[in-house]
């Protein structure tokens, strides 16, 4: 970027209005761009209700939300709020802005941005005329081919030559907190069985057999779960089944106070949610139970793991079709002896658990 910028004053705008998940798939993106330019002021704009899972990353000098990429999900009114923002962004005067997201939304935003730069890719479809209006710059790596984590970082890395390679995700150490119901406790891992999307779900049976078999092993459990209410149901039943020593966040924790538990359980077992990557985040071991997900865009980033999924979800993900076959898949049909060979590998490998 030599010539474009003074290095010391760069200024940096990343729009990512997704899911939680999604934003905290950026933050190798954020976390290498610190390293490189380390006095440059770092913007960024996600969804609202994603920001909480950022407050773990150093590299952020000012994160904003903004609604949804959808149109159902926006309220009437949230045009005030999108010219307060774009007003806000506007004087600063961004000398690149990178837009993650892959949305017309994100393009909207970073085009009204005002930066002089601005970066997105071309997807997989030929740029519309918004898009070509909005972005001065498209990436031309196809990213089909790579880990959510790293399409963001390459983007990035193609304009800022970041030079190094792809970071894991980030969640400060520091920046935890203790969640006091878990402060006893020594030998535990962490089931995470709910999720917004039913084919993501695993049968309740499993997961108490999962559980029951965990604890002849002399593990203590901890359920995690969202906020909501079908979520917090699922975890209430497991926890019942399971017995009264077993702990349930039902729903409470802070981003923040999970995060303090991964970082000192010795696994994880999880659908494919955002949880599943503040795990990685916090370098826990994770069983990932994938149905109707991409592996290859979505798996643990560089954390010890095991992605375990249905025969026919591990056929799909090897076929030239495999994006309009893998959406239509189940993890209902993952077996629970695959499961359990999964938690034996990584539970095998000692770890010091933090006092």
């Amino acid at each position: 970027m030599s010539g474009d910028a003074e290095i010391s004053k760069v200024r940096l705008l990343f729009v990512k209005p997704k899911h939680i998940g999604d934003s905290l798939l950026s933050t190798p993106a954020l976390t290498a761009t610190r390293a490189a330019f380390p006095a440059a002021e770092i913007w960024v704009v996600v969804r609202h209700g994603c920001e909480g899972i950022l407050a773990g990353c150093p590299a952020i000098d000012q994160l904003l939300t903004t609604a949804p990429a959808e149109s159902a999900h926006r309220a009437p009114v949230a045009w005030l709020a999108d010219l307060r923002l774009i007003l806000r962004l506007r004087r600063q005067h961004f000398d690149y802005a990178f837009e993650l997201g892959d949305n017309p939304r994100g393009r909207w935003l970073v085009w009204l941005s005002g930066a002089r730069q601005r970066v997105a890719t071309s997807v997989a479809s030929r740029p519309d005329w918004l898009a070509r209006q909005a972005i001065t710059r498209f990436s031309d790596t196809n990213w089909l081919d790579r880990h959510r984590a790293e399409k963001d970082f390459l983007l990035v890395n193609e304009v800022l030559h970041l030079g190094q390679p792809v970071p894991p995700l980030a969640f400060d150490l520091q920046r935890t907190a203790a969640w006091a119901p878990a402060a006893a406790l020594r030998e535990f891992v962490v089931l995470h069985p709910g999720t917004r999307w039913l084919r993501k779900q695993w049968p309740i049976e499993q997961w108490i057999a999962l559980g029951r078999w965990l604890q002849g092993r002399g593990l203590a459990l901890v359920i995690s779960s969202g906020p909501d209410a079908d979520e917090r149901e699922l975890a209430g039943r497991l926890q019942t089944a399971l017995g009264a020593s077993v702990l349930n966040t039902d729903g409470r924790t802070s981003w923040a106070e999970l995060a303090g538990l991964l970082v000192r359980a010795r696994l994880l077992v999880g659908v494919d949610t955002a949880a599943m990557h503040l795990a990685a985040a916090c370098q826990c071991p994770t069983v990932a139970l994938f149905g109707p997900s991409v592996v290859h865009f979505w798996r643990p980033w560089r954390v010890a793991h095991r992605v375990v999924m249905p025969a026919a979800a591990l056929a799909a993900q090897a076929a030239p079709d495999y994006l309009s076959r893998v959406a239509n898949l189940s993890a209902e049909t993952i077996p629970l002896a695959d499961v359990q060979a999964a938690c034996e590998e990584l539970l095998a490998v000692p770890v010091a658990v933090p006092a």
